[in-house]
């Protein structure tokens, strides 16, 4: 990992989740600059805006499921929604794929109960946290 990675913040406490989450529509302005890809050299999917990693999201592959395990934004960058908007792109490719996911990502674990249009995206042999409601809203 380069220092620039180091330097993201993991999210992972409730409340700073939650804070996370109830921002995550206030990115619909950097809609048309912001992108995704697959950094496969240090096994993150990387938020862009522009030419700037702005977040990342770690991940291990096994077969056809991948396990989402923790989610970083630059401080920075930190408040605009864009851990949801990353969340949401990656979600929705592994789907467009036909893969599954395993959440051990206290922020992705969230995410998921906080929007049940993902649901059908857990493993359902292997969902992580997805049963727990320690992380999600209550």
């Amino acid at each position: 990992m380069d220092n620039s990675q180091e330097a993201m913040v993991t999210l992972r406490g409730t409340d700073q989740v939650l804070r996370e989450l109830s921002t995550s529509g206030s990115a619909d302005s950097l809609v048309d600059l912001t992108n995704i890809t697959k950094n496969e050299d240090v096994s993150v999917y990387e938020l862009h805006i522009e030419d700037h990693t702005v977040a990342g999201l770690l991940y291990t592959e096994a077969g056809n499921r991948v396990t989402l395990l923790a989610t970083s934004v630059f401080p920075e960058f930190r408040g605009k929604g864009l851990a949801g908007k990353l969340l949401r792109g990656v979600l929705d490719m592994l789907r467009t794929e036909g893969r599954t996911v395993t959440l051990t990502c206290p922020f992705a674990t969230a995410f998921v109960h906080s929007h049940p249009e993902y649901a059908d995206v857990v493993d359902p042999s292997f969902p992580g946290n997805a049963h727990s409601r320690r992380h999600g809203r209550h």
